[in-house]
């Protein structure tokens, strides 16, 4: 794990108050899809998630909302600042401090799934070691996306901004997969992996309005910021609130993928 995957904690509250959370239609998509025998038909008996293990969890965006459906979720984060912020948000799921790759594999669960997260992991062994945290036929969801400003003419203020101190303040595809590809990473390495299948890929719409000094905010939280001097990152910060107009209204189109695990 690399040092921007680590570096979330000294913003955890800033984290939790500016990052938005995740909308019923997500978590709709991916039970609807988890609780849908392979097969079956539209009168068929559906299997409940009873079970799910969320991988690099934050401050439990995402957790508390399929825990709010009845899932017993284990929530799991390496950063403990981020876990702490967890445990006081989602004080009743349980949760432990670990990576990824020091997951102790067993018991499986019904659902496992990483939000805006498995970019972080290590791919050495990615797949194995999610299908092995999954029940037979269990699946696995990764969602998440870039939010951009909605008004192109802001959106290129801020990047004339932000050129001047970064050449990019996004994460690049681990695969390579070009932006225009019609299936996204990481559904691209689902589809070759054997460990897999009913591979499918989704896209849920998402505006986000918020106040001018509130977008600069969720940029704090953001680890490419987090990388630079704090002295930099405050004029980095006070350029960009400058061209700002009081509220924007941010493109936060989710992306997600499902698939699930080979019997």
């Amino acid at each position: 794990m690399n040092e921007r995957a680590l570096s979330f904690g000294s913003v955890a509250a800033a984290y939790e108050r500016y990052r938005p959370g995740y909308p019923d239609e997500l978590v709709d998509a991916v039970l609807d899809y988890a609780q849908t025998p392979v097969g079956a038909g539209p009168d068929s008996r559906r299997t409940p998630v009873r079970t799910a293990l969320e991988i690099g969890a934050g401050t439990g965006k995402a957790t508390r909302a399929f825990a709010a459906r009845g899932v017993a979720v284990t929530a799991t984060e390496p950063d403990a600042a981020m876990l702490a912020e967890l445990r006081r948000q989602v004080p009743a799921a349980s949760s432990f401090q670990s990576t990824f790759e020091e997951l102790p594999v067993g018991p499986a669960y019904d659902l496992v799934f990483a939000a805006a997260a498995l970019h972080w992991t290590d791919p050495a062994g990615q797949w194995e070691r999610i299908s092995a945290l999954l029940n037979p036929g269990g699946t696995f969801a990764s969602f998440g996306g870039p939010l951009h400003l909605a008004d192109p003419a802001i959106e290129q203020a801020v990047r004339s901004v932000t050129r001047r101190y970064l050449d990019r303040d996004d994460i690049p595809s681990p695969d390579g997969t070009p932006s225009d590809s019609p299936m996204q990473w990481p559904g691209t390495e689902l589809l070759r992996s054997p460990l897999f299948t009913e591979v499918r890929q989704t896209t849920i719409e998402r505006r986000v309005t918020m106040p001018g000094h509130e977008y600069v905010a969720h940029l704090s939280t953001i680890s490419a910021y987090l990388q630079l001097p704090e002295p930099t990152r405050l004029q980095v910060f006070a350029e960009i609130l400058q061209v700002l107009p009081l509220e924007v209204t941010m493109n936060a189109d989710l992306t997600l993928h499902l698939a699930r695990r080979s019997s």
